[in-house]
Order: structure tokens, then C-alpha cells, then sequence
């Protein structure tokens, strides 16, 4: 028999139905067309061009009349069909619609709604990659999972093998996206899913780029770990540590530093270096931090100017010692030159500088055996035991060099004779290693107790070069010792990085 039909809508306010009502032929079909309508900002106008682009889960109550007889179609059927007391056969029920697309899941995942995106996702055809569905700003669900920080919607999605380099209108992968805005666990799980550590062709800045910019340091760390590129250039031709300097990230420096970021490569645009940079924004402590890790001062960018020329031009004139008087007032304490050593310290160079090595001037002078200079550097006010990045200090360096009268004044002004190098060598034994006589005696001299008479030292025998085994005490005494002649030593200073030395006493 034919069937007559009725559709009404539970809610009639949000959904649209066409044909409302109608007769089906006999073993025949209809389409109906339900239009759902958007509540009011929940999407952009054109998210939802049809009404499959919808999902809602709703009852529609769908009355149906049994025609006995043969009849014509009719395009509407009269409602008293519906109600008469005749002898149709009446069925009730209702009808559960699920719309798919693109911007039901994105509202989904902007929603939250784990469960309701698993039964789309698995309801949706695969052959439409809906795990890849984009909303109306060209951001993919990863995308905005990531923006929401729910690293489970992320895993969920990832169910599906959505495209992991999909990148979004602005041009960022997921990636990217993560490392930019932080989220450690969505970055462990899109690494864990091979998303790559470059930057992508349309993006400006990689993931490496994003986390130092962000100060994401753990992020950062896990990039490093599964191989990114630690020198990759942004589209500008900054590397992370360039963007980690505009940025004031000083965790990141440390980081990308550590693991062996080179600090000298040149931006694209200005041929800054990230000392350039630094000395710029006037911050002592990352210029200094970039200097200790090799970064050469004297490059120049494309203007032609070092790092001390940018710090002037902006005034950073606490800068100076760092960039430029430190080494001044290192090289004329090396070269002896106490005219030079008065006027730089005048004009503000810090008499506790240190160079690239951890050497102040005071160790410079004692090494080369100035006199003079170590004299004005000491009446400056320079600390006398200041130790280097191996623990030697400037009595170390003259002992080691043979300059005895250096020894003598140092001793005279002050110095620690028992001080001791991070592999814990004195000046002594330096001195009885090398034969020097005088020296000894000196040193033995100054160790003497408070009435002014020379003691006996003894010192502890474990001596840590050679072997590094311990052997009995030793008990040197102020006799004279036959010199002979010293080895020569390639060496900046750093008596402990040499070749291991037998020690001999007379």
C-alpha cells in the first residue's frame, strides 16, 4: 500500500525538514532534506554549506499513515490524514540523525567532546581523511587541539593517522604549533609519530625557532634529542640562538650552547651575530655568557661593526670592559705597558676582567714576567689569588714561567701559597717539578710561620698528575736544590693540562 508521511521536527527552531510531508509508492523511496540551523555563534557563516556539514544527535517524530488503495501522489497530505478515526494503520517513531563534516568535528574538538569525536571520526568515510579536517581559518584539528592544550584529543586523533605535516593557512605545522606554544606532551607525541623537526617550507620559523623564542626549554630539549638541526635557519636566516638573544632567553642560550650551537653565524638580513645582538640590547650577561662560549668579538656584520662598536652606538657603555677595554687592559699588562694600564683603568675598564679564558690582566702580566705591571695592577686594587677556569692563579703562572721576581712581589703582596689548581697542584710543587731553586725558596719563605722563620712544609704526597696513586708524605725543606733545566711548555698558562710530570725532590 502506498504511505503517507509526516515529519515534524522535535526542535523546531533548529532544524528545517523538505518535504514535510508526502505519500511513498508502494515499494517506493523518498529523500527528505533535514537542514539543521547553527545556534547563533557557533560557527562562522560558511562553515556549514550543507547540512551534512552538521552533527547533532536529536529525535525527530515521524507519524505515518497505511493507505489502503490505490491514490495519487500529493506534494502536501492533509493533516486530518493524521488524526481522522479511520482505519489507517498509524505508526510512531522516531528518527536519530548524525551529521559529519569538517566543521562538526572542529566544533567537537573545540568542545572537548572525546567521546562524540571518536563516534564521528569512526561514522565518517576514511576515504575523506576526516581526521585531517580544517576549520574555517585553515586550521587542521591537531591544530586546534594543541591551541586548547588537550594533548588527549591529540593521542585520540592520531588514532586516525591524520597528516602530521599538514600545514595550516598560516603555514605552520602541528609541530610547529606545539613547540610555540609550549606543550611538551603533544611534542613528545607528534616526535613519537614522526613530525619533523625542520621548519616547514611556508612557515617562518621551525619548531626548534618557536621553543627558543618561547623559552620553552624542555620542548626544546626534546627537538635536540630526536635530532633537530640545532643551527637551522629561519626564514629571516636567524638561528634559535639569535632568537633566543632578541628574546632574552637565557635557559634556551644555555641549552643551545651546551649542545654546541655555533655563536658566530651571521643573520641574513644585517650579518648580526647573536653577540651583535646582545651587546644591542645591552645585556652584560648574556654578552658575557656568549664570550665564554667562543664567540668572536671582532666580527663584523654588513655595516661593518663589532659587537663593542653596536653597544656604543646605543650607549651601553658598561659593555666596554666585555667587548673591547678588557682586552686592552689583557694585552698591555702582557706587553708590560703600565702607562696604558693606568689610562684604561681610568677610563673604566674593570681591573677584575676577565678574557675568553678566564684570565684576569694579573695573570696575563705574572706569566710574561712584568713586573711593573703586576705592581700598578696590584696597587689598582686586582685581586691577587683570582683563579682561572683551571684554578691557577697569578702566582701559578709566574712560578710556572720561571719569573722569579714576579713570584717574589706576589708573595710579598699577599698571594696564597698553598692555593691550589682544580687538580689541586700548589705553586711548590710547580716549582720543585721545574727545578727552579730560587723560586722555592721563596715560596718556602712565605710559607713561614708568624716570628718570620722558615718552616718545614709538608705537604700531603697524593699529587694528582702522573698516575694519580698516593705515596707517603714528603717533607720538602728550604735547602737549596740544583736546578735544571725546565722543559719547554706549549702552554697558555694551564700547567694541569699539560703531559703528566714525574716530580723529583733533591
Amino acid at each position: 500500500m502506498p504511505v503517507a508521511f509526516r515529519l515534524e521536527p522535535a526542535d523546531k527552531g533548529r532544524y528545517t525538514v523538505k518535504p514535510h510531508s508526502g505519500i511513498i509508492a508502494p515499494l517506493g523511496t523518498v529523500t527528505v532534506e533535514v537542514v539543521y540551523h547553527l545556534p547563533s555563534g557557533s560557527f562562522p557563516p560558511d562553515s556549514f554549506p550543507h547540512s551534512n556539514d552538521s552533527f547533532l544527535l536529536h529525535s525527530v517524530v515521524v507519524p505515518g499513515a497505511a493507505i489502503k488503495g490505490s491514490m495519487s501522489s500529493f506534494d502536501a497530505v492533509p493533516n486530518d490524514w493524521f488524526t481522522t478515526k479511520k482505519k489507517q494503520v498509524f505508526i510512531d517513531s522516531g528518527i536519530k540523525i548524525m551529521f559529519v563534516g569538517s566543521p562538526v568535528l572542529v566544533q567537537l574538538v573545540m568542545d572537548g567532546s572525546m567521546d562524540d569525536i571518536r563516534e564521528v571520526l569512526e561514522h565518517s568515510d576514511p576515504a575523506l581523511n576526516p581526521a585531517d579536517s580544517v576549520d574555517s581559518h585553515g586550521e587542521t584539528l591537531l591544530h586546534i587541539a594543541t591551541s586548547q592544550s588537550r594533548p588527549d584529543i591529540v593521542q585520540l586523533l592520531l588514532e586516525f593517522e591524520p597528516n602530521v605535516e599538514f600545514q595550516s593557512r598560516s603555514g605552520s605545522t602541528p609541530l610547529e604549533a606545539a613547540s610555540g606554544c609550549g606543550e611538551e606532551l603533544i611534542v613528545e607525541l607528534l616526535l613519537a609519530h614522526k613530525a619533523s623537526t625542520e621548519r616547514s617550507k611556508s612557515s617562518s620559523w621551525g619548531p626548534i625557532h618557536r621553543a627558543a623564542v618561547g623559552g620553552h626549554v624542555e620542548v626544546l630539549r626534546l627537538l635536540l634529542l630526536k635530532g633537530a638541526n640545532i643551527d637551522a635557519l629561519a626564514k629571516d636566516g636567524n638561528t634559535a640562538l639569535h632568537l633566543a638573544v632578541v628574546e632574552r632567553r637565557k635557559d634556551c642560550m644555555r641549552l643551545l650552547l651546551a649542545n654546541g650551537s655555533k655563536p658566530d653565524v651571521r643573520n641574513s638580513k644585517d650579518g648580526d651575530t647573536p653577540l651583535h645582538i646582545a651587546a644591542g640590547l645591552g645585556d652584560e650577561q648574556m654578552v658575557k655568557l656568549l664570550l665564554q662560549k667562543g664567540a668572536n668579538k671582532d666580527v663584523r656584520n654588513k655595516a661593518g661593526k663589532t659587537a663593542y662598536d653596536v653597544a656604543a652606538e646605543n650607549g651601553h657603555v658598561r659593555l666596554s670592559d666585555a667587548l673591547k677595554l678588557g682586552d686592552s687592559l689583557c694585552s698591555a699588562a702582557r706587553k708590560g705597558e703600565v702607562r696604558s694600564i693606568q689610562r684604561l683603568v681610568e677610563n673604566g675598564a674593570v681591573i677584575n676582567g676577565r678574557d675568553q679564558h678566564g684570565w684576569t690582566a694579573l695573570h696575563r702580566a705574572s706569566f710574561k714576567g712584568r713586573t711593573d705591571a703586576v705592581r700598578m695592577l696590584i696597587n689598582k686594587g686586582i685581586e691577587v689569588d683570582s683563579k682561572d677556569e683551571d684554578g691557577y692563579t697569578a702566582l701559578h703562572c709566574a712560578v710556572e714561567s720561571g719569573h722569579t721576581e714576579v713570584v717574589e712581589l706576589l708573595v710579598k703582596k699577599g698571594a696564597d701559597v698553598e692555593a691550589r689548581t682544580n687538580k689541586g697542584v700548589t705553586a711548590l710543587q710547580i716549582a720543585d717539578s721545574l727545578y727552579y731553586t730560587g723560586i722555592n725558596r721563596i715560596l718556602v719563605h712565605g710559607a713561614a710561620t708568624k716570628d718570620g722563620m722558615p718552616q718545614v712544609t709538608v705537604m700531603p704526597a697524593p699529587i694528582p698528575f702522573g698516575n694519580g696513586k698516593s705515596g707517603k708524605e714528603i717533607e720538602t725543606k728550604a735547602a737549596p736544590l740544583k736546578r735544571r733545566p725546565s722543559r719547554a711548555r706549549g702552554l697558555r698558562g694551564s700547567f694541569d693540562t699539560s703531559l703528566p710530570l714525574a716530580v723529583t725532590y733533591g
